[in-house]
Formats: C-alpha cells, sequence, structure tokens
C-alpha cells in the first residue's frame, strides 16, 4: 500500500527541544545502512542505494518465500524433497562454495533444507528447496522476483536461488535488503525466531570415521551482541564481505547492512561497532503505545463511514541518547477514501514522523476493526448523500 499525498491528515505536535545532531560514526565498510524498526527512523546511510551483488544474502529472499508458502499453507515443514545427482554433482566439493554436505538421492525435510540454508548458508540447500518446490531453480527464481517487487525492492534482481555469481543478473542494495530483513520479521515472527536463532546445525558425515558434520552460524554479531539473532552473511571474490543483522533490546530492534568488506574478520569487527553504536548512541522516545489509536481514516462505500487507524507496535521516535524527543512533525497518509471491505489488522496508512537531522521515518498503521461493505439501504442512503454532495 502506497499513501497518496492528496489524502494527509496532519497530527498536532507540542514544541519540544531541539536535538543536537546526529551522533558521529565512521565505518570502514563501502556500503552501511541501519534502520530502528522501533520508530522507522534511518540512522546511518552510505551508499545505501549502490547496486552490488548480494552473494549468499540473497538466499534471505529465497528463506522469505519458503516462509510464505509455509504462512499460507502450501508447503509444510515435513515434506520431503529429493537430492537430484545433478544438483549433489554441480553443489558439492570445494569448488561449490558453501555447502549443507548433502547426498545424492538423499531426502531430507523442508525443515533441514531452511536449518542448511540459514544456518550453514548451504548453496546445495537452496537448489534442493528451489527445485523441490517449483521443479527447476529458474522457476522459484521467478517467484523470487515477483516477491521482490511486491515488497518495493525496485534495484533488486535474482538470478539464483543462492546468491551465486552470475555475471551480473543479480543484484541488490543495502536498503532493499533492510527491506528484505523487515518484511521478514513483521509478516514471519515465528519462522523467523525458529530458523535465524540457532548457533550451530548438523548434517552429513565426514569421511573415514563417519562423525557428524557441525556448522557453526556464521553471523558475526551472535553472541557478541544482545539480542542478536539474525540474519545473513555473504561472501564472494566480487561482492566481498557483506552482512544483513537483526538484534533486539528492551523492545527497540534494529536492522543493518554492511557490505564490500575486504576480510571475515573486518566483517564481524564492523557489523559489531555498527550494531552497538545503534543501541548505544541513540535511544527511543515512545509515541504510541500497540494499538492506540492515531488518527482514523474516511471509508468508501462501507458500513461505517471511519475506521480507526491504530499502531500495530509500539511507535517511538529514535533521538540521540541523552537528549529530549525531537521537534517533529507527524502526519498520517493514505490513499482515501479507503474502500471497504477492510479487515482488522489490514495496512491502509502510514505514519510519516520528521525530525531534524534524519529522512522521515515511515511506520504503518493497520485497520482498528473490520468494516464490511455497505448494505443495500445503505448504499442507497449513500448515493443520495453524493447527489447533493453531503
Amino acid at each position: 500500500m502506497k499513501p497518496a499525498s492528496y489524502a494527509v491528515a496532519l497530527l498536532s505536535v507540542a514544541a519540544l527541544p531541539a536535538i543536537a545532531a546526529a551522533p558521529p560514526f565512521e565505518t570502514t565498510a563501502p556500503v552501511a545502512y541501519l534502520i530502528d524498526l522501533s520508530s522507522g527512523a534511518v540512522l546511518y546511510t552510505k551508499d545505501s542505494d549502490r547496486r552490488m551483488p548480494p552473494a549468499s544474502m540473497a538466499k534471505m529472499m529465497t528463506t522469505h518465500v519458503v516462509f510464505d508458502m509455509i504462512k499460507k499453507g502450501e508447503l509444510k515443514l515435513d515434506q520431503k524433497f529429493t537430492v537430484r545427482p545433478e544438483t549433489w554433482q554441480k553443489w558439492h566439493g570445494p569448488a561449490a562454495g558453501s555447502t549443507m554436505f548433502l547426498s545424492a538421492g538423499e531426502q531430507v525435510s523442508v525443515e533441514n533444507l531452511l536449518h542448511g540454508v540459514v544456518t550453514l548458508s548451504g548453496n546445495d540447500a537452496c537448489v534442493v528447496l528451489a527445485e523441490g518446490i517449483a521443479g527447476t531453480e529458474e522457476a522459484f527464481v521467478a517467484r523470487m522476483n515477483v516477491e521482490a517487487k511486491r515488497l518495493g525492492m525496485s534495484n533488486s534482481h535474482f538470478g539464483t536461488s543462492n546468491g551465486w555469481p552470475d555475471e551480473g543478473r543479480t543484484y541488490t542494495t543495502a536498503r532493499d535488503l533492510a527491506t528484505l530483513a523487515l518484511s521478514t520479521l513483521r509478516d514471519y515472527p515465528d519462522l523467523y525466531r525458529k530458523f535465524y536463532q540457532q548457533k550451530e546445525f548438523s548434517w552429513g558425515k565426514t569421511l573415514g570415521k563417519g562423525d557428524n558434520i557441525v556448522q557453526a552460524n556464521r553471523n558475526p554479531i551472535l553472541g557478541r551482541i544482545e539480542g542478536a539473532d539474525g540474519l545473513k552473511t555473504g561472501h564472494t571474490d566480487e561482492a566481498g564481505y557483506g552482512f544483513t543483522g537483526s538484534a533486539e533490546q528492551k523492545g527497540r530492534r534494529l536492522v543493518m547492512v554492511v557490505a564490500g568488506l575486504d576480510s571475515f574478520n573486518a566483517r564481524i569487527a564492523e557489523s559489531v561497532k555498527f550494531m552497538d553504536w545503534g543501541f548505544k548512541a541513540w535511544t527511543a522516545k515512545p509515541l504510541f503505545a500497540k494499538g492506540a489509536q492515531v488518527e482514523k481514516a474516511s471509508v468508501q462505500g462501507g458500513s461505517e463511514s471511519e475506521v480507526a487507524l491504530v499502531a500495530p507496535q509500539n511507535i517511538a521516535v529514535t533521538v540521540p541518547a541523552g537528549f529530549a524527543a525531537a521537534n517533529m512533525k507527524m502526519k498520517v497518509s493514505y490513499d482515501g477514501p479507503i474502500k471497504a471491505p477492510i479487515k482488522a489488522g489490514d495496512h491502509i496508512a502510514d505514519l510519516i514522523v520528521t525530525t531534524p537531522d534524519k529522512p522521515p521515518a515511515v511506520v504503518p498503521l493497520v485497520a482498528g476493526s473490520d468494516v464490511a461493505e455497505a448494505g443495500f439501504f445503505r448504499r442507497v442512503w449513500l448515493g443520495i448523500l453524493s447527489i447533493f454532495g453531503l
């Protein structure tokens, strides 16, 4: 839902003390982006709209599509797919990059393949999932691109399910990766917690002794930043070292992206430093509690003429730590009047908060109740009112 500027309600805000400039931060990462989900505020941006290869961060979209299918009942966690010999042949051995160590002919559940994608970054697991779901990897990738378009990832395109170098067909931006992460967090919270927080996963056997192969999650902030629980690293020679990460502390969630770093250790250092700065240099000041009514929107052709616009989560404004809330402006923007029927929880408007020194923060607002289509007599009455301009 993209709000239209012609349907805007301005909210009055008391004048508050002005804040200091944004806290300084420097990173060696060529690309960096940090957003506070509690307020929608972008805390830091550095070349965040530059198109770049995502490497294995592309697997976030594969996971996102699979999560969506599970949520809709189109796919089950215990459903099994068979590893095609041709797929195994292509995606095993040192030249095939990160692997889950699948075997040809092996039947593997969707649940275990997801662990292989998320925790182990298995290129083989990605392709087996894609082929099992859509028949071919190409057909699954088409679903990825449809979903990217739906999410508004206007500077992204996927050519593979796993981010393997493909002569530039797969590209994205830091801003788009953050958009993808935010959507996964909001739309599939239970699946996110189930798969992204795991510290290690075991699959396959070693040659010779046949010991279990245990691999650690590559997430550089897991165990280093309080509340860290996702998302995905990426590395190729072309892309360098990158990471899209998230952490939550005291109800405040941040999503970060760094990309183009030149070493494994630099990715750890810059990721930890970036997320730590986001939590310590900034603080969130509450605006609306979850479920609070922010405004009302006009309804067209409904059993009610208005619907409440409520906060789907706690909404705050982010300011430098140690300072009061900013001089700010708030407006509610929606494409209206909104046509009935409306379901409670539908995203039908946005709260736009503008503060000094930062881009406007955009936070979704949802319908507070169902609004059915108008019955026959009400439609007649509404028609009469429209004739007389009432």
